[in-house]
Order: C-alpha cells, then sequence, then structure tokens
C-alpha cells in the first residue's frame, strides 16, 4: 500500500472508532501543557474520538474539537463532553478570524496540506497564538516493539518524525521541540485495538486486517520479552513541536 492509500484509509477513521478509543494512548499531560502554555481559547483540529482533546479541556478553558469524520466526531462528543464540535478539516477550519490562542493538530499533521493548513491556522490564531503539533510514537529501539512496527507496519508520522522532517509554512517561523520517553500499560487486546486503529489496518481486506492482528497476538505469546504476561509496558516517545504566529 502506498502513502496515497494510507492516506485516502485516514478519510475511514471512523470505521474503527472505537478501537482508536480503547487502543490509542493518551497524550502526557507535561507534554500537553509545554504545547499550549496558558492558551484559554483552543482549537483542537483533526481530534478524531478526542484523545488529545480530553487533555484540553480544563476550568477557564474553551475548547472546540474539529475532525472530518462524523463517526470519529459522534464518539468523541460522547467521551469528552466538556468540547464542543465541529466538523471541518484543517484546510477548512469552520472558525472565525483570530478567535483562538492555540490550534493543536494530534497524531493530524502529516494528514494536512502544510501550506493551505498553515494559511488557515494562522487566520484563527489571535497575534502570539501557539500552532501545535504532537504524536505519541511507539519506541522501536526496544526489540519487541521493533518487531510489533514490522507486523503492523511504521506510519508516514513515524518516518517524518524521525528524519526530523516536520514542517509548516509562513507566516510561521522555526519549530521548537520536545520529546518525553514513558511507557503505558496494556492488555493484550488493547495492544490488538491499537493495530486495529492504524490507517494501513483500517483499509485491508477483513482476511488480510485478522491476519495482522493475530500476528500481533502471536507475537506478544511467542516474544521473550512479552511471552506468559497479561499485560505489556509499551514503550512511547512522544513528540511535540510549537510556533507562534506573527
Amino acid at each position: 500500500m502506498t502513502d496515497r492509500d494510507e492516506a485516502l484509509a485516514g478519510r475511514r477513521f471512523g470505521d474503527a472508532a472505537d478501537a482508536y478509543v480503547a487502543g490509542r494512548p493518551d497524550y502526557p499531560r507535561e507534554v500537553v501543557d509545554w504545547l499550549i502554555g496558558d492558551a484559554r481559547a483552543i482549537a483542537d483540529v483533526g481530534a478524531g474520538t478526542g484523545k488529545l482533546t480530553a487533555a484540553l479541556v480544563g476550568p477557564d478553558r474553551d475548547v472546540v474539537a474539529v475532525e472530518p469524520d462524523a463517526g470519529m466526531l459522534a464518539a468523541l462528543a460522547r467521551e469528552v463532553p466538556a468540547a464542543r464540535t465541529e466538523q471541518g478539516t484543517a484546510e477548512a477550519l469552520p472558525l472565525a478570524d483570530a478567535s483562538v490562542d492555540a490550534v493543536v493538530y494530534g497524531q493530524a499533521w502529516h494528514w494536512v496540506e502544510e501550506p493551505q493548513a498553515s494559511a488557515e491556522a494562522a487566520r484563527v490564531l489571535r497575534p502570539g497564538g501557539v500552532l501545535g503539533l504532537v504524536w505519541n510514537v511507539r519506541d522501536s529501539s526496544v526489540d519487541w516493539v521493533d518487531e510489533l512496527g514490522r507486523v503492523i507496519r511504521g506510519s508516514a508520522a513515524e518516518r517524518m518524525i524521525e528524519s526530523d522532517s516536520v514542517r509548516v509554512d509562513p507566516p510561521f517561523g522555526p519549530l521548537e521541540r520536545r520529546d518525553l520517553r514513558w511507557t503505558r500499560a496494556m492488555t493484550v487486546e488493547e495492544l490488538v485495538a491499537m493495530a486495529a486503529s492504524r490507517s494501513y489496518v483500517i483499509a485491508l481486506p477483513p482476511e488480510e486486517r485478522a491476519a495482522v492482528l493475530d500476528g500481533v497476538r502471536a507475537l506478544i505469546a511467542t516474544h521473550p520479552a512479552t511471552r506468559g504476561r497479561e499485560r505489556v509496558d509499551l514503550p512511547y516517545v512522544t513528540s511535540a513541536f510549537r510556533t507562534r504566529r506573527p
């Protein structure tokens, strides 16, 4: 499957909203706080089921979640009722000019058309407002996690972060970066749900998708680091990037 096929598959994330809720990790508070600073009006774009949105809501904050997929947006409304929801895209935000202090993208910037998305972010941000990008990526320096990546295949986002090629367009300047290593305790079936939520796996024919998920179970059952364990610690690196509107 090409990156283009994978991108098209990403438009069908709603087909796997339940797997996304069960399998995708939350975002570390330390990173979220660094990403948004003292922002009070925040737009979470490409919000999915609200994994990042949940970390953004809080006292004295007005959070709007923008997501193109109706199925994902419905799941978000159930999971994070404190946030407002709008259907829309990074390239055509349903927000007024200079209306927010921060625009953030969790696991989403690699899906956008960078010139248009950068221009739209600049339009809706107030002067000095933050454009923030963040990804949770499995730590493939760990042997069994590297093998897991071969079973479920790497993503365009992972390749972009590993090559330090995350970019935004004018009027934004250079990106600051912060990385945080951490681990997430998961059951085997939560790990399978994580795999099932990936765009590459969503796009596979049913028989091939089932084979990939069975491969995840087989890896956990046989690898020396995970064999016989009901729960595993999946190591992550959260990579966050921020810049400000002039």
